[in-house]
């Protein structure tokens, strides 16, 4: 069964004033590479568990915040080339 995550891509503004939320990954591996390395906060979870409630755990696991309330907009899923199936929301 292929991994699976959850995460929250978080956005304000429109058009060309539009803004986006990512996160660097720490520790020494990350310390010096940008390129390729940022991402939505988002995180592994089990079949079955909700992608909603994991993606808002991950998001203030993260960033030591709570996930903004309200309705998410589902972006779906995506399929990376390590297999694993990224499941994104956005706020």
């Amino acid at each position: 069964m292929a991994k699976r995550s959850a995460g929250i891509l978080l956005y304000r503004g429109e058009g060309d004033e539009l803004r986006l939320l990512l996160v660097h990954p720490g520790g020494p591996f990350w310390a010096k590479k940008d390129q390729g390395a940022w991402s939505i906060p988002k995180g592994e979870h089990e079949e079955g568990e909700d992608a909603l409630a994991v993606a808002r755990r991950e998001f203030e696991e993260e960033l030591g915040a709570p996930a903004p309330a309200g309705d998410a907009i589902e972006l779906g899923e995506i399929a990376q080339p390590s297999r694993k199936v990224d499941h994104r929301l956005c706020y």
